[in-house]
Parts: structure tokens; C-alpha cells; sequence
């Protein structure tokens, strides 16, 4: 029998009483270990990170959390070697993929160790200046930050076992909140061992971080007010989380990243032909897309899924991406001529079959992944598919605004031809805005002014409007990277959330307060932390 994964709750390592659910290796099918939470003191659990965790986390200034920051960061570099085999093993990605999740975590920890080490030796955060309340200006209004004084309960999806357990918890930590962190069972073994590896070290105080993998009963039934969950995962589930109790009547604070169908926008001025200075834009777009099709094997919660074109560039659109979709191959990620690997389960690979079915009832096949040849690998056994490229000649389809392919698809829609640039250009954006918000639109151009304009429009239904021009092309962070300095979440669909954005990640895990009190007495709070 494979072995069991510990979880660590309480300060200590702890195995559930059942038997465990089995996680397997994408690809070659081997069973890797088992996880498993039944019979956990959740409330227990909870409470001493808290008690503990809390209040050793919130004596420290955000320049000391922000040294601990640095501390983990030390782990897991030192550690790096084994998260890569993991990710191989249990999510089936190759190296850059993997590298993604990775060093991605590790960067985002670096970043908020910077801006810990910024805010220097304070232990709360002030939120504007101070407003008079009375005549005479003695009396005044001010807002401060403070840490929460419950946890951070972080229920993480399957796509980025590393990435996204730090990019909440960098932030939690540095505030001076505990954190509990529920990884997708599918991916939890990277996870675990990051956070095994953190704890078995000692930088962190006991019960600042904790791990529960598995399916543990009453998980939300745990909390209490003052604490925080932060959900990344489907909108189901999303919605199934506002109306538990502990949310609906109890006030805990929750921020929630859910579905999301994102859109990238070649605007008429960089979309005439390619052997035109301006048709740069159309090559750049091409090249974005099959990006995101393929990292991850389109697994990203940020991937392009819907491919606005102007309608007189639809077929060199079709052939530019299908030219460098032909260059991709697929199957085991631990042979080097595999660009990309699988799908993580498959119930995941069934899932994408399930949801490009009833895309292609509405939709033309441009380019047929599921017909493509596995490289070192069983197609009955590993959950890989190539990546498929769908056409839509009726733009106003519902089907392809509303349907999100979690892996490698995407939809080509032609826009506009009314020979009014402005006119078409609104067309696309009231098309992108059909998608009820995502967390990221890209746009493709060359003028400055056309982009800045659009990409305002488009604001208020995204979370992020990445522009891509051809004078960034070599430095651009991509369509799909989550940076730690920009906002990550988006309104509607996408979960109406908000994380990362620098400093503004720690709002999350703080409290606002007025106080009202005399000149001196606010004074009084420059000079103690």
C-alpha cells in the first residue's frame, strides 16, 4: 500500500482514520501515495493556530514576519529539485510548466518579503489621514489597519498546488494571520511536502501554518467570525461556500476566484496582413494564444479561451495559430522532445472531452487535438489530449461565451466588418463583456491611444487588461501570469475577488477601524507599534 500523506494540525503531525484517497501519475498511471482527513479535530486544529499562531505572529512587526517570509523562501529553494519531480510525477507538467508553479511561488514570497521589510517596524497599517470631528481640529478620525485575530483557511484548486498555496499565504503571513491550507486532493502531494518542508525547518511559529489534505468533514463548520477563507476553484463550488452558515450568518470574510472565460483582442489597427509593419500585432496575438493553450496544457485559471479577430483577418488568424499548434507535442513530460504534458486526473481529462463536445456542436474544428499522437505514453492510460482550436463564424453563439474548457481550448470569433473601426471595436468589447467577467482580456495593437481607450472600456468587467504591443513583445509578462505587483481576480463570473496587487493583498487580512480620539492620543500611534 502506498504511504499516507500527514497532515499537521494542532502543532503536530496528524493521519486520518480511513483509508485514504489514492493519487496516481497522470501519464504512466503508477500509484504515487495516499491522502487522507477523516477523524481530524478540525475545531481543535483550528483553535490553536489561532491561540497560538496568531498571537505569536501578530508580537512580531511586519519587518520580523517579513524576515520569516525570506526564511521559507530559503526552504524552499533548497527544496526545489524534489518539488520538480512531484510536479512531474503528480501533475504531469514538464519543466516549464512546472517552473511556473515553482519558482512562481517562490518569486511571489520574495516579493512580499520586500514589501514586509518596507513597512518596517509597525504592527498595524494606516489607512489615510486623519479627519477633525470638531471645531477646534482637537478631536479626529482616523482609519488604521489591524491583523485579524482568526485564521486564514485557503482552499486551493489543482492546477497550482505550489504557486497558489503561497500567493495566498505570503500575504496572510506577513500581516500576522495564521493559515490552514486545504489543497485540491488531485495535486495535494506538492503542497504537503512544501509545507512539510517549512514546518520540519522551524522558521515559522507553531500553528502559523498548517495542512489538511483529503476530504475532511465539516471543514467550514470550523470556522468562526473573524477568521478568513479564501476559494479558488469552480463557481459550483463557490456558491455551495456563500451559503454555508459560517459565510451566510457568521460573517466570516471570504474572496473567491472562480470561472472564468477570458478573451484575447486584436484590434483592427494591427490586424490588415502580416507582411505590414502594423501585422506584427497578429503574429504577437498567435503567439499568445498557443501559450496559453499549451502551459499548463491550458490548465490556468488566467488561459485564453475565447480569440476576438477582426472578421477580415479570421483565416490568417486560423492558420497563424494552427502553423505553431502543429509545432506542439504531447505526452510524457519526462521525455525532452514533450512541449506539453497532461491533464492532472482523468476525471479532468473527461471533464475537457465533456465540455469541447458540446463546444464543437456549435462551433467549427480548426485544429483536432484529440486526434494527436501521444510521444512516450498509453493513450489508454495517460490523461493527455493535444491542444484544439475551435472556430465560430457566429459570434453572438451563447455557448462560446459561456463555456469554459478547463485545458487546451480555445475558440477563434470573428468581430466587426462594418467599416466603422469604433463601431467594431465596441462590437468586441460588448462580446468579451458576454464572458459576465473574467479575471484577464488581452489586447493586440499598435496604437497607443486606440489600446489605452479600449482597455479602459474594458476595466470594469476585468480584473486585469493586459496590452501587448510590439515594442514589449520581448518583455511583456504574458496574457496568463499572475505578477505579484498586479491584481489577480476579477468581478462577476470570476468570483468578484481580489488578491496579490502588492500592498494591497493585505487588506484582505487586516481589519479597518476608526478611531476617534484627541490629536495627541492619535499622536501617540506614530510613535508605538
Amino acid at each position: 500500500m502506498q504511504p499516507i500523506l500527514p497532515n499537521h494540525l494542532a502543532g503536530r503531525w496528524q493521519t486520518g482514520t480511513g483509508g485514504g484517497q489514492l493519487l496516481r501519475d497522470p501519464v504512466l498511471g503508477e500509484a504515487l501515495v495516499r491522502v487522507d482527513a477523516q477523524g481530524l479535530d478540525l475545531e481543535a486544529g483550528f483553535a490553536f493556530a489561532r491561540e497560538h499562531g496568531g498571537k505569536a505572529l501578530r508580537a512580531l512587526t511586519y519587518r520580523e514576519r517579513a524576515a520569516l517570509l525570506s526564511a521559507v523562501v530559503d526552504v524552499l529553494q533548497q527544496n526545489r529539485d524534489a518539488y520538480y519531480d512531484i510536479a512531474t510525477a503528480n501533475s504531469g507538467t514538464v519543466r516549464r510548466d512546472s517552473a511556473v508553479d515553482i519558482d512562481g511561488a517562490i518569486f511571489t514570497l520574495k516579493h512580499y518579503a520586500r514589501i514586509g521589510a518596507t513597512l518596517g517596524d509597525a504592527r498595524h497599517l494606516p489607512d489615510g489621514e486623519a479627519a477633525s470631528l470638531s471645531k477646534d481640529g482637537q478631536f479626529q478620525s482616523l482609519h488604521v489597519q489591524v491583523p485579524s485575530r482568526g485564521l486564514a483557511l485557503l482552499i486551493n484548486a489543482f492546477n497550482f498546488p505550489g504557486w497558489g498555496l503561497w500567493e495566498k499565504a505570503g500575504p496572510a503571513l506577513l500581516s500576522g494571520v495564521p493559515v490552514v491550507v486545504k489543497p485540491a486532493t488531485a495535486t495535494a502531494w506538492l503542497t504537503q511536502r512544501m509545507v512539510e518542508d517549512v514546518v520540519k525547518a522551524g522558521v515559522l511559529p507553531a500553528g502559523a501554518l498548517s495542512i489538511v489534505c483529503g476530504s475532511p468533514a465539516g471543514l467550514l463548520d470550523a470556522l468562526q467570525p473573524f477568521d478568513l477563507l479564501s476559494f479558488t476553484g469552480s463557481a459550483d463550488t463557490a456558491q455551495r461556500i456563500r451559503s454555508h452558515p459560517a459565510i451566510a450568518r457568521e460573517g466570516v470574510r471570504l474572496n473567491v476566484e472562480a470561472d472564468s472565460v477570458n478573451a484575447a483582442l486584436l484590434l483592427p489597427d494591427g490586424a490588415d496582413r502580416a507582411d505590414r509593419a502594423d501585422g506584427r500585432a497578429l503574429e504577437l496575438l498567435a503567439d499568445e494564444v498557443v501559450r496559453e493553450m499549451t502551459v499548463k496544457s491550458g490548465q490556468k485559471c488566467t488561459a485564453i479561451r475565447r480569440v476576438l479577430v477582426p472578421a477580415h483577418c479570421y483565416d490568417a488568424a486560423a492558420a497563424a495559430i494552427a502553423e505553431r499548434l502543429a509545432r506542439v507535442s504531447v505526452g510524457n513530460p519526462r521525455n525532452a522532445s514533450v512541449t506539453m504534458g497532461s491533464l492532472v486526473s482523468r476525471t479532468q481529462l473527461d471533464a475537457v472531452h465533456a465540455g469541447l463536445a458540446a463546444l464543437q456542436a456549435q462551433t467549427q474544428t480548426l485544429v483536432d487535438g484529440t486526434a494527436a499522437p501521444l510521444i512516450d505514453a498509453d493513450p489508454q492510460v495517460a490523461c493527455c489530449i493535444g491542444p484544439t482550436l475551435l472556430g465560430a463564424r457566429d459570434a453572438g453563439s451563447d455557448i462560446v461565451h459561456e463555456t469554459e474548457v478547463f485545458g487546451p481550448v480555445a475558440t477563434l470569433i470573428p468581430y466587426g466588418g462594418s467599416g466603422n473601426r469604433e463601431q467594431d471595436i465596441g462590437e468586441a468589447c460588448a462580446l468579451i463583456r458576454r464572458g459576465k467577467g473574467s479575471l484577464v482580456a488581452s489586447l493586440y495593437g499598435t496604437e497607443a491611444a486606440t489600446l489605452a481607450a479600449t482597455a479602459l472600456e474594458l476595466a470594469d468587467s476585468q480584473g486585469r487588461v493586459h496590452v501587448i504591443t510590439p515594442d514589449v513583445a520581448g518583455t511583456q509578462t504574458g496574457h496568463g501570469n499572475v505578477m505579484p505587483q498586479s491584481l489577480h481576480g476579477g468581478p462577476g463570473r470570476a468570483g468578484g475577488g481580489e488578491e496579490l496587487g502588492g500592498i494591497r493583498a493585505l487588506n484582505f487580512y487586516h481589519r479597518r477601524c476608526a478611531l476617534q480620539a484627541s490629536t495627541a492620543v492619535l499622536g501617540a500611534l506614530a510613535t508605538g507599534a
